[in-house]
Formats: structure tokens, C-alpha cells, sequence
């Protein structure tokens, strides 16, 4: 067949047929009209197009019926929903609860869920699991463990209580240190270094040291 003689539109009921009217033409002209298309394949005789050409016509037809009805079918679905007050978010909704329904409903869903269910049951009963939390319930009860917490505990409260005391004792260290004539003696000196190098200050008046007892006065009467 020619592409070139074809008709593209999807919607045509002539889509597929030759020119000049299609099947008409081939019918009508008979022989004259297949030799005209001159696309026949080896092994096809005229007549037998004929028919083919015929078919393809009312398949055609079909499918345009067909298409014509689903539209106004989708359309009648669309007025419906939107008189029930469907929306689309509702509607996805909708069909992901049913679809998750149909999967706890499945065989294979089914299958799975007992076949997890007879491993739980023989990796619980089996003997190796057994003997290991018999095991482990043994070591708790056992007097090793026992006194080991026990004495993790204790260790503990000393180390809490140590760390508590150290902090006391450093605290009362300072301030014994802080009330000492040596420290006292250090912060005189310190005063006394601060005076030398800063010198007096304050509204022009001077200012006496801190170890000064007797300050010298000036412009003394006579």
C-alpha cells in the first residue's frame, strides 16, 4: 500500500484506504481500481483485496463507533462524580484504600503472612533459641552477676560522692588561701606596683598609697 495514499487521521473511517474514495473505488471499479493502487503484495490476487479493503472499512467504522461512545461515556462518569462531589485527591484516595484491600486480601499476601508466621514459630521453639534464653536467664540470676551490678553500682555512688567531696574541699582551700596573710600580703604588693605605674588620679587631688600611712602635705603653714 502506498503511505502516500494513506489517509492519517486517526478519526477517519477511511484510515489505511487507497485514494479516491477508498473502497468505493476499488468495488466499484473492480480490477481497473486494485491496479490502480499497484501496492498488492506477492501471492494477493485482486479479488481478495477486495474483501480485505471491505473489512478494513467496517473495522474502521467500529472503532470510531466505539471511540465516539467511550467519550460520551467518560463524560457521563465525569458529571456524575462531580455531582457526588468526587474530586480528583478523593478519588486516588479511594483507590489506594481499595488496592491495599486487595493486597492483604491476595493469595500471595496471605501465603506470606503464614509462611512468617511458621519461622517465628520454628526459630522460637526450636532448642537453639531455647538453650539461649535459658542461658541468658541463668547468667541474670546468677550470683556473679548479681554481686558484678552490685558492685558497679557502689563503685558508682563512690565515684559520685569522691568527685562531690573534691569539690568541697577545693572550694574551702581557695578561701583559706584568699583570708591568709600571705595572700593578703601579695595583693598589698600588688596595689603598691599598680600605684607606682599608673600614679595618682582623680579630680587633680593625689592620692595616697596604699601602704602610705603619712602622707607628705604641701604648702604646710607656718
Amino acid at each position: 500500500m502506498d503511505p502516500v495514499g494513506q489517509d492519517i487521521n486517526l478519526n477517519s473511517p477511511n484510515k489505511g484506504l487507497g485514494p479516491a474514495g477508498g473502497v468505493d473505488s476499488l468495488t466499484e471499479g473492480g480490477a481497473m481500481g486494485v491496479a490502480a493502487v499497484n501496492t498488492l503484495p506477492p501471492g494477493l490476487t485482486e479479488e481478495e483485496a477486495e474483501e480485505l479493503y471491505s473489512d478494513l472499512a467496517k473495522v474502521e467504522e467500529e472503532i470510531n463507533t466505539l471511540r465516539q461512545v467511550l467519550l460520551a461515556k467518560e463524560k457521563h462518569s465525569a458529571d456524575l462524580k462531580r455531582k457526588l462531589g468526587l474530586s480528583p485527591l478523593n478519588e486516588l484516595k479511594q483507590n489506594l484504600t481499595k488496592g491495599w484491600q486487595d493486597v492483604q486480601t491476595s493469595n500471595a499476601y496471605v501465603r506470606t503472612t503464614e509462611k512468617l508466621g511458621e519461622w517465628n514459630e520454628k526459630v522460637t521453639g526450636s532448642e537453639l533459641y531455647l538453650t539461649a534464653s535459658e542461658t541468658l536467664d541463668g547468667i541474670a540470676q546468677s550470683e556473679a552477676y548479681k554481686k558484678t551490678s552490685e558492685t558497679l553500682s557502689v563503685a558508682g555512688q563512690k565515684t559520685t560522692a569522691a568527685f562531690s567531696t573534691m569539690g568541697t574541699v577545693l572550694s574551702r582551700k581557695l578561701g583559706d588561701m584568699r583570708n591568709s596573710p600571705t595572700f593578703k600580703s601579695f595583693e598589698d604588693k600588688v596595689g603598691n606596683i599598680k600605684y607606682m605605674v599608673v600614679g595618682p588620679r582623680g579630680n587633680g587631688e593625689a592620692v595616697q598609697s596604699p601602704t602610705e600611712t603619712n602622707p607628705v602635705q604641701d604648702n604646710a603653714p607656718f
